[in-house]
């Protein structure tokens, strides 16, 4: 299955945001949730199953200047393998204008038993604007070895390099369960906070697998391991997001 949604949001002039499009195609369903202190909040619906292999996926996402755009999902996305071992595709595109805010905060992906799937995001953000980029992986579903999945993520900063960064698990991945990588782990995780007002601070742990560190720019990224979801987004949550919208 082929599908492409895709969302572009503006300021409304009068200290708002509206929705210039609102685009989507099975299983790529977006729908406008929710108006909440001049930010615009869209949930991803999943229209069918999946990703299942052989599928292929894209999002396109741009926040125009001095617009707000919160994107969440309904569920967990659950990666689900084909009977001819195919891959799926997952690709998010985003782009955040000069005086925008970007807050990407879906539910976990889940890497079911013999899946073989890819997600890749490039997210391209300008100088003054403000992002928070959620990533979350579960490997396999209670009691499952996972599939093989790759998570590609790539950030760019006033037209600078920010984060590049890509994580393997999986058969496929030579030593993902060893210590180096996710050990006994069953959830891992990311939080990129690009906040143009505020200095990232120092390095700082946050508990005894995950751990605050400064990026290059006013920036910070939040990387964890945990033995489940919960656990997993207790670490994943700062002050900023009991006030996003939802």
């Amino acid at each position: 299955m082929r599908a492409h949604a895709r969302v572009v949001a503006e300021a409304d002039g009068r200290g708002g945001t509206r929705l210039a499009q609102l685009r989507g195609e099975s299983p790529l369903l977006l729908r406008r949730t929710d108006v909440y202190a001049g930010a615009a909040t869209v949930h991803l619906v999943g229209g069918a199953a999946g990703p299942l292999g052989g599928d292929d996926l894209r999002l396109d996402i741009e926040v125009r200047p001095h617009a707000t755009l919160c994107l969440r999902s309904v569920a967990a996305s659950l990666a689900l393998p084909s009977p001819a071992g195919a891959r799926s595709h997952v690709t998010v595109r985003a782009s955040v204008a000069a005086g925008g805010t970007l807050h990407w905060l879906p539910e976990q992906t889940i890497a079911a038993a013999g899946c073989r799937h890819t997600t890749a995001a490039t997210v391209d953000v300008a100088e003054g604007a403000a992002l928070l980029w959620r990533d979350e992986l579960l490997c396999g579903r209670h009691d499952e070895q996972p599939g093989e999945v790759t998570i590609i993520t790539s950030v760019t900063y006033a037209g600078r390099p920010l984060l590049r960064q890509r994580l393997d698990i999986g058969p496929g991945a030579d030593g993902w369960a060893g210590p180096a990588v996710l050990g006994a782990a069953k959830a891992t995780g990311s939080l990129l906070h690009v906040h143009p007002g505020a200095a990232p601070g120092a390095p700082f742990v946050l508990g005894p697998t995950a751990v605050r560190m400064p990026l290059a720019g006013l920036a910070s990224l939040i990387t964890a391991t945990a033995h489940d979801a919960h656990a997993l987004r207790q670490y994943l949550t700062e002050p900023d997001l009991a006030t996003a919208p939802r």
